[in-house]
Order: C-alpha cells, then sequence, then structure tokens
C-alpha cells in the first residue's frame, strides 16, 4: 500500500506542477491566459488528492476531516476556474485574441494553488 501512496503522491507533485510551472512562467508577460497543461494539473491535483485520502482512511490513518475539507474546497475552486478560463483561453485565440478576460481566472488559479499549499504546509 506505501508503493501505491507514494506514487499518488509524486502524481499530486506533478500536478502542482503542471499548475504552478505555466502561472510561474507567465508572471513577466503581458497576457495571461490558462494553459491546457494547467487545466490538467488542477484536475489530477482533484483526482490524487482524494486518493490520497482515501489510502490514508484505508490504512486506518488520522485524517483531519477539517483540513481535507478546506483543501477540497480550495481544489474544486482552482479545477474549476482552471476549467472555465481554459475555455474562455481557447475563445479567445480562435477569435480576437483579447485575453483580458482570462487574467482574473489565471491569477485565482495560482493564488488558490499557493493558498492549498499553504494549508498542507501549515495546518496541524
Amino acid at each position: 500500500m506505501d508503493a501505491l501512496r507514494y506514487t499518488l503522491l509524486v502524481l499530486h507533485f506533478i500536478g502542482l506542477a503542471a499548475i504552478l510551472g505555466p502561472f510561474l512562467d507567465q508572471l513577466r508577460s503581458d497576457t495571461k491566459r490558462i494553459t491546457q497543461t494547467m487545466v490538467w494539473g488542477a484536475r489530477a491535483q482533484l483526482l490524487t488528492g482524494l486518493l490520497l485520502v482515501g489510502v490514508a482512511e484505508m490504512n486506518d490513518f488520522d485524517v483531519d476531516h477539517a483540513k481535507i475539507g478546506v483543501k477540497l474546497v480550495v481544489a474544486l475552486a482552482v479545477a474549476g476556474l482552471a476549467e472555465v478560463g481554459g475555455k474562455k483561453t481557447k475563445v479567445a485565440l480562435a477569435g480576437d485574441g483579447n485575453l483580458a478576460s482570462v487574467r482574473t481566472f489565471w491569477w485565482l488559479v495560482g493564488a488558490l494553488t499557493v493558498v492549498n499549499i499553504i494549508v498542507a504546509v501549515s495546518w496541524r
């Protein structure tokens, strides 16, 4: 069961990198967009996070349900914002190329991802 848990943890970190990598890469850019990498990263974070909690529960680990609840709400918000922002990015790039409406989604996805990291690390 440890191999499964570590595999899920590595995939969870890869999902995190898939969100934060493009976010940090675009910090200095004038145009902000939600990439498909960010969308898939948010999906991976949500799925692997749920699976990690399930594996922990199966192994009778003590799980802080309040912390997991907060992380789940934030992860759902990140995934939802990434999905909508990704669609808006596609529409803007196929049309007039105006990505101004995506900027807020981009900031929220990045900021809430960092919030989720802070909750994961600092909530004991």
